[in-house]
């Protein structure tokens, strides 16, 4: 009988190990599959937290350009965003009676279209420099230039500006600024104007 209870306080011993055992594995199972969840969750989180600055930082504004004289129908529109810097239009005209020309495209000072467009006033020129030519010599910030027009009378232009931005200071900031169409080509040499020509568009940029 001594003999027997012995072999049975063994047994017990040795199932408790082995039992002890499991335990311990399965927590430590338990321990590495919580940590990768944590990691995953961590990962997520920094991806959602990148997409979210990058959204941050991309900003677009859009103007709807419509004729400011009867006998010169038309229009157009452009759409704008800012991004590392900069800020890029992308501009499409329609005015089929300027079909075969080039017309001249210019941001001015105020985003009035009234009185045939004049209200916008002159070019925007926070700057304080001579009229011209886009990246040569003086120009000013609201000089963007020429668009040449198909025999439709339909052309486009895709501009980017460092010394634009959308929402910045006021040498900069763009919005409730007014996009005039001249009926003439921009000499870049007349001062102010260009010798363009009168006013045939008007529109005022707006953040969309």
């Amino acid at each position: 009988m001594k003999y027997f209870s012995t072999l049975l306080i063994g047994a017990g011993l040795l199932a408790a190990a082995a039992c002890n055992n499991s335990s311990t594995t399965s927590s430590t199972s338990d321990s590495d599959s919580m940590a990768q969840d944590h990691a995953s969750m961590q990962s997520d989180t920094m991806a959602g937290m990148e997409a979210s600055t990058d959204t941050a930082s991309a900003q677009s504004a859009h103007v709807d350009i419509s004729a400011t004289k009867q006998d010169t129908t038309g229009g157009g529109s452009a759409d704008f965003t800012a991004m590392n810097g900069k800020v890029q239009m992308k501009l499409t005209l329609l005015f089929p009676k300027m079909a075969n020309k080039s017309v001249a495209v210019h941001l001015h000072e105020h985003g009035d279209c009234g009185d045939m467009g004049k209200g916008a006033h002159g070019h925007w020129n926070p700057t304080n420099e001579k009229h011209g030519k886009w990246g040569s010599g003086e120009y000013h910030s609201g000089d963007i230039g020429n668009v040449q027009l198909d025999g439709s009378g339909k052309g486009s232009l895709t501009f980017d500006s460092d010394r634009w931005t959308l929402g910045g200071d006021a040498k900069t900031n763009i919005l409730g600024r007014a996009v005039i169409v001249h009926s003439g080509v921009d000499d870049y040499t007349t001062q102010p104007t260009g010798n363009a020509g009168s006013r045939i568009g008007c529109g005022v940029i707006m953040r969309k």
